[in-house]
């Protein structure tokens, strides 16, 4: 059976408060960020993901560090939940890593698109020029 594991965790970023939607299975480890704007509710957020669970653009998948099928001890599963909890564990360097990821992709496809629309605009204007010059040559 295939382990998948999935938090979510709010914070306040000012001035907005932003979700990190962490999934890890087999597959690897992948994140999203979700910008709220106010402060959500509980009942907010889960209907935002029931909703929106399909347009979520998650990061590109990193190496996944899942353990392997042992059983983990309950005490140790009971401390690690406290700690997400209380926010001792926040915002990991892993989704952080992801999430910068996912921003340099999207700046490169910026970037691409950008160029694109320059020599579009570059080689229109050489045809307008080349068509006028055309119409000085032909006469009156």
């Amino acid at each position: 059976m295939e382990q998948a594991v999935s938090t979510l965790t709010v914070c306040f970023e000012d001035p907005f408060w932003v979700g990190v939607y962490e999934r890890e299975s087999r597959g690897g480890y992948a994140v999203c960020r979700i910008v709220f704007g106010a402060e959500p509710t509980d009942r907010e957020v889960y209907d935002f993901l029931l909703r929106s669970w399909g347009a979520l653009q998650f990061s590109p998948a990193l190496p996944s560090s899942l353990p392997s099928d042992r059983r983990r001890s309950p005490k140790r599963v009971q401390r690690e939940i406290r700690r997400q909890l209380h926010g001792a564990a926040g915002v990991g360097t892993k989704a952080q890593q992801a999430l910068k990821r996912q921003q340099e992709q999207r700046k490169a496809e910026r970037k691409d698109a950008a160029r694109q629309r320059r020599q579009a605009d570059q080689d229109l204007r050489f045809q307008q020029r080349r068509e006028k010059r055309r119409e000085k040559h032909k006469g009156h």
